[in-house]
């Protein structure tokens, strides 16, 4: 279905797009909706897939904001040409498509390899990720490129500087130290392409060079990842207050604009405090587990009634799976399970990520949900046992 133009005036759309955006939560790193019409069930979506929706469909709507046209297939072409300047030596999924891959292959390849947020850290390169709160940057970049057809010179490494130095301009002013100001450093260290924190020497409002930022939308976000940054379960201190609210007059930003932004990042923050991960991050290796658990899970409801069918042909895998939601397998069974279970994520497509380098990391969990996901086949199974 053809989506329908954006016709709404630029001057007084780009407030109210800013805000929607918000509101779903993009802007904060952590998708809970996507700013569309018609709502959009994520029932059964990964993270990851959710975040790539929500890249997109933000990507378009700046796409409609700046040139006021809703043409699909333009829109298409437009964020391959951009993505294609940002990342000159290419993506390398791009490297391994054939050449007559339609426009919107490529694209969701580009937004695929765009999205790789610590969900992903067997076997990718932090350094050189964006987590998902960073990647509002790239709609920014977007809208400099729809601009001037093309992305003005440092135009991302300047944006990435004034952020690192802000978020440590902001943790310097904090009242009280807590444990979430290092989790967002490290955040940031693994997310950043440009940017270290030990390189940034900011002292105070006056080091900072926001005249070069003349978009609501970049005065918007920079107003925002302070705010995130300044966050705390307590109330805001009065010297933390006073830092936003001064950032908001050096950006020329409303006051009543600058409350909101603290109001909305407060509360969203509450509400989804348990699922954002910045607050897991603190553990790298149960931030893993739990984000792959999710995954993992996902891909066996998706795949249950094929899973069902190969298994149950097995007769001795299914005895030792049933056993093992009674007691620990030994060494032994563990590496029977293990050599069934690959065998069957063979003929199986969208299980072969455990084929991949790395997957067997994820093996225990899958031999872990198996039961939980299809209990009727391993009760019936215990039953003739």
């Amino acid at each position: 279905m053809e989506q329908k133009p954006l016709l709404l005036p630029v001057v007084v759309y780009s407030s109210v797009f800013y805000t929607n955006v918000r509101k779903t939560g993009f802007i904060y790193g952590h998708t809970v909706g996507f700013d569309v019409e018609k709502p959009i069930s994520t029932k059964g979506w990964t993270s990851e897939e959710i975040t790539k929706v929500a890249l997109l469909n933000t990507l378009y709507g700046v796409y409609g904001l700046v040139t006021h046209d809703g043409n699909p297939k333009e829109f298409i072409e437009q964020v391959i040409n951009f993505y294609k300047q940002m990342n000159p030596e290419g993506f390398s999924l791009l490297k391994k498509m054939l050449p007559d891959s339609s426009a919107s292959h490529k694209l969701e390849e580009m937004i695929d390899e765009r999205v790789q947020t610590n969900d992903n850290i067997i076997s990718k390169n932090f350094s050189h990720i964006l987590t998902n709160a960073l990647l509002f940057m790239d709609v920014l970049a977007f809208r400099q490129y729809l601009l001037h057809q093309e992305i003005p010179n440092n135009y991302l490494k300047k944006l990435e500087e004034t952020i690192i130095s802000i978020v440590s301009l902001a943790l310097k002013t904090k009242a009280t130290k807590s444990n979430y100001d290092d989790l967002l450093i490290k955040l940031f260290e693994s997310s950043v392409r440009y940017t270290k924190f030990s390189k940034v020497n900011i002292e105070n409002f006056e080091m900072l060079e926001l005249d070069y930022f003349t978009s609501p939308l970049e005065k918007n976000y920079l107003l925002d990842i302070a705010g995130m940054a300044m966050w705390s379960d307590d109330v805001l201190e009065q010297q933390e207050s006073d830092f936003l609210y001064r950032l908001a007059e050096l950006l020329e930003i409303k006051t009543e604009f600058a409350t909101e932004s603290i109001e909305s990042i407060d509360t969203f923050i509450k509400q989804y405090q348990k699922e954002i991960p910045y607050f897991k991050y603190s553990n790298p290796v149960k931030h893993f587990y739990d984000q792959a658990s999710q995954n993992v899970a996902v891909l066996i409801t998706r795949n249950k009634n094929r899973l069902i069918k190969e298994i149950s042909q097995s007769g001795e895998l299914m005895k030792l799976l049933a056993l093992s939601t009674t007691r620990d397998l030994d060494a032994k069974e563990k590496k029977k399970v293990k050599k069934q279970l690959l065998d069957i994520c063979k003929t199986v497509p969208s299980l072969t990520i455990f084929l991949l380098p790395g997957g067997g990391l994820l093996l225990p969990i899958l031999i872990k949900f198996i039961p939980k996901m299809l209990p009727s086949a391993f009760n019936e199974n215990l039953d003739i046992e």
